[in-house]
């Protein structure tokens, strides 16, 4: 999810990241991600979310969501922009074309990501939540636990189009494996890594392709109080997207088949321990970011402090913070060569954000009716250029506003080197466990303490057991 980029992450996450996507800015939050209400409503996700499960299979509300309206609907958008103001103007006119084609008129509302998933979860308690709203799509499979969401059946994705217009990475990332998707996807998001041109330049490196690579080039780049990469190590989602990213590299997986929590084994020990030895072993991070977790890596890098950043795609997210455009460069997250054993050709996570219909909606049809038109090739192109996002619809990606060289590399990765967080209904409580094991690693290495093979197990399975709490 992050959750969009901290413009839109969320992914990031949640950015349950993001996965924005909204195209990243300091101090907001990424697709895809899940940043609910900061680390104590995280915390707090596992009981709500049982809760939900026994409220939402029950029944819920018989008066359901909405307002009973056909002409009417209510949708909780994410805060992809910059702030709630400017989704309003991006949304504003697009709602009231919506209205024009259908004569349905749909009551905004732009909920902050430090507010909504405790929202969705309320709602799905109560039984009393919009017609249509949208997700961080690390969330799909927790909250398609809960029974709150529409199912998109094999009826009701046909009535929004069909599956087959959906790009496949994002569609995995709606909900649990052999169940009917709980979402479908609205912006779509994936990492690469951003490079100062000049300053690999003047260190005549040359953009890094393997994870050696960017070792090296981070060696070299790191000199007169500037170094080779930023990172956001007390960032929780961050941290989960990478570790995941990572881990596909070396061929984990956190959770075995049938669901059950494994993070200790020896590819995800391998993972971490690599990502946080940026900062740990070879120290082409700085010590204090460490303590980043608002995205101030983000203007680390676009300020020149940093010449390397793993970001979620963004523009102006650095030309907010004074870059110009064509001082920076993007590629593919590098991976490690050879490819250890069981490597899987994955350089990120799906970050981005879904669209769902509340299950007890008074209007479905109205609501199907509206992510239809969200996802059509028309919306996709306007909402995703708004956002600086990439369109979840295959047909829509091929709008020229999308060809761009920088979204170029996105859309190679998403479409063949990205996949889905672990759809799971323990999701949400993994990003939790897994992210403050790694954000503790980070704040040992910065203190000096050796981070060791059986240190990053340890975490690790602290995390797993943490789980079981």
């Amino acid at each position: 999810m992050r959750h969009p980029t901290s413009r839109a992450s969320r992914t990031r996450a949640a950015r349950p990241r993001a996965a924005r996507p909204r195209a990243a800015r300091a101090g907001t939050p990424r697709a895809g991600t899940a940043r609910p209400a900061g680390r104590r409503a995280i915390a707090a996700l596992a009981a709500a979310l049982l809760a939900a499960t026994a409220a939402a299979c029950g029944g819920g509300s018989s008066s359901g969501g909405g307002n009973g309206d056909p002409k009417k609907l209510t949708y909780w958008a994410s805060n992809q922009g910059t702030d709630l103001a400017a989704d309003k103007r991006v949304l504003g006119p697009e709602l009231a074309k919506f209205e024009k084609q259908t004569g349905i008129k749909v009551d905004l509302e732009v909920v902050p990501w430090t507010d909504l998933l405790n929202r969705i979860l309320a709602a799905t308690t109560s039984g009393q939540g919009p017609d249509v709203l949208n997700i961080g799509n690390t969330w799909s499979a927790s909250l398609q636990a809960t029974g709150g969401l529409l199912p998109f059946d094999g009826k009701a994705m046909g009535e929004v189009g069909g599956a087959q217009r959906f790009v496949p990475a994002a569609l995995a990332a709606t909900g649990a494996k052999g169940k009917d998707p709980a979402a479908v996807p609205l912006y779509s998001l994936a990492y690469g890594l951003y490079y100062n041109k000049k300053m690999l330049a003047d260190a005549k490196v040359e953009p890094p392709k393997t994870w050696q690579e960017l070792i090296d080039a981070g060696h070299k780049l790191t000199k007169g109080g500037k170094y080779g990469i930023a990172l956001e190590g007390a960032s929780i989602p961050e941290n989960v997207h990478h570790a995941f990213a990572i881990g596909q590299m070396y061929g984990a997986d956190f959770f075995t088949a049938d669901g059950k929590p494994q993070f200790a084994t020896p590819q995800a020990v391998a993972a971490v321990k690599s990502y946080v030895d940026l900062l740990a072993k070879e120290k082409i991070a700085a010590p204090g970011n460490a303590e980043y977790s608002a995205n101030q890596s983000l203007n680390d890098f676009a300020t020149g402090k940093a010449a390397m950043l793993m970001w979620q795609a963004t523009t102006s997210g650095f030309t907010n913070l004074g870059m110009k455009p064509g001082e920076w460069g993007v590629v593919p997250v590098p991976t490690p060569s050879p490819t250890p054993p069981g490597g899987r050709p994955v350089s990120s996570m799906v970050a981005g954000i879904n669209i769902a219909v509340f299950k007890n909606t008074d209007n479905r049809d109205g609501a199907l009716k509206f992510v239809k038109f969200m996802t059509s090739d028309e919306e996709q192109t306007t909402l995703n250029k708004a956002y600086g996002s990439l369109p979840s619809v295959v047909s829509a990606q091929n709008a020229p506003a999308f060809d761009t060289p920088d979204l170029k590399v996105f859309k190679g990765i998403l479409n063949g080197h990205a996949a889905p967080l672990p759809q799971v209904p323990e999701e949400s409580q993994f990003e939790t466990a897994v992210g403050t094991a790694m954000k503790e690693l980070f704040a040992d290495a910065a203190a000096g303490r050796p981070i060791t093979d059986e240190r990053v197990r340890a975490k690790l399975a602290a995390a797993q057991q943490q789980m079981g709490k």
